[in-house]
């Protein structure tokens, strides 16, 4: 659903959502740089400024340049070659780390910015699977390989053999290896640093570091708690979750103590949540992602807010829809009668209750432009 802007771009997205697929088929005429190839890397960091001596004097049309973060200050020559040669640049990243840590301008607003997600459900069409979907997200090659469950646990060693050395975490790998662990038990909750950091035995501060280091990778999310005039008093930590239900599945370890629908019901949230950024991102509407508790537990799972009005989802992992089920909503829609509230199960029936729609999330997953 990603559309090319018409100038210069950044491109961000985690390992493995399609990037350098997506640019080579939208772009398929652009001068490519693939950063993650070693001799143009090296050749690059000696000196940026043949970046420019490789870009025939009469070229008009796209420059690609892929994986930004491994070359940060590349991007000063790109803002020049903007500028006296009216060039336009597609320029992907997987971290955001190193152009944040290294104070980069990102180029001045010469370049807009764009996200990448896994596939959304509208993507995939009438390939779309909700519980293939919950299992194993939608990462590009979790969707077409034969065996997705090898893939993605390859995915989570790969990325953390070479993203996390090159972030220059090698010295605490294992550390780090635990604290993932820990903090897949926080999935789709309320993010408790000092219980993660009991859990895998490692400094709150080291732990700490580590959730910005998920989040600057683009493999994480911190959902704040919705606040905007709040008639009482809410929760004041963030939920947590993994970027793709697949990834977290990966990551998350279990066994004869584990309930499946510990499993299940933060898969499913990690999947609608992804693709609620997802269209938010590539339909540009706007809206702020938030969810919603009280003190006593009341609570909604999304919370969306922005010019086009006032969005409330809650998510059952269940065929069967209780009246309880309803109460977050129902409190919330009494400090914001405005809101348009859904409730997403997993069954086949929808009906309207008290205000809210109770909906397949299978129905909403398929059309989120009507529900956005």
């Amino acid at each position: 659903m990603l559309k090319p802007p018409e100038g210069s771009f950044f491109l961000f997205g985690p390992r493995g959502v399609g990037k350098t697929a997506w640019l080579r088929s939208r772009l398929p005429d652009a001068l490519y740089f693939d950063l993650l190839h070693h001799e143009t890397w090296t050749d690059l960091l000696a000196s940026p400024a043949r970046l420019d001596e490789r870009i025939p004097k009469n070229h008009q049309g796209w420059v690609v340049l892929d994986e930004i973060q491994r070359l940060p200050l590349l991007l000063n020559e790109v803002h020049r070659l903007i500028e006296s040669r009216r060039l336009r640049f597609a320029i992907s990243g997987s971290s955001a780390r190193k152009l944040r840590r290294r104070g980069v301008n990102l180029l001045a607003g010469r370049a807009v910015t764009r996200a990448m997600h896994p596939l959304t459900a509208r993507e995939l069409g009438a390939d779309f699977d909700l519980k293939k979907a919950v299992q194993f997200g939608g990462l590009p090659r979790a969707c077409t390989d034969a065996v997705p469950r090898d893939y993605l646990k390859s995915y989570v060693a790969t990325w953390l053999t070479e993203e996390i050395r090159e972030e220059g975490l090698a010295r605490n790998l294992g550390n780090f290896a635990r604290f993932l662990e820990a903090a897949s038990f926080s999935q789709g909750a309320v993010l408790n640093i000092a219980s993660v950091a009991r859990d895998c035995s490692v400094h709150v501060k080291a732990v700490q570091d580590y959730f910005a280091v998920l989040e600057d990778l683009l493999v994480a999310v911190r959902l704040p708690v919705f606040t905007r005039r709040a008639k009482r008093s809410v929760a004041r930590h963030p939920k947590f979750y993994f970027f793709d239900a697949g990834v977290f599945q990966a990551i998350r370890p279990r066994g004869p103590l584990d309930a499946p629908e510990e499993v299940r019901g933060p898969a499913l949230e990690s999947l609608f949540l992804h693709n609620l950024r997802a269209h938010n991102d590539y339909r540009d509407l706007g809206y702020s992602l938030h969810f919603w508790r009280t003190p006593q537990g009341r609570e909604v799972d999304f919370v969306l807010y922005g010019e086009r009005g006032l969005r409330a989802f809650e998510v059952k992992v269940s065929e069967r829809v209780r009246s309880d089920d309803t109460l977050g909503l129902r409190e919330f829609l009494q400090d914001y009668p405005m809101a348009k509230a859904s409730l997403l199960h997993l069954g086949s029936r929808r009906w309207h209750e008290r205000g809210i729609d109770v909906v397949p999330i299978v129905d909403v997953l398929g059309d989120l432009e009507k529900w956005l």
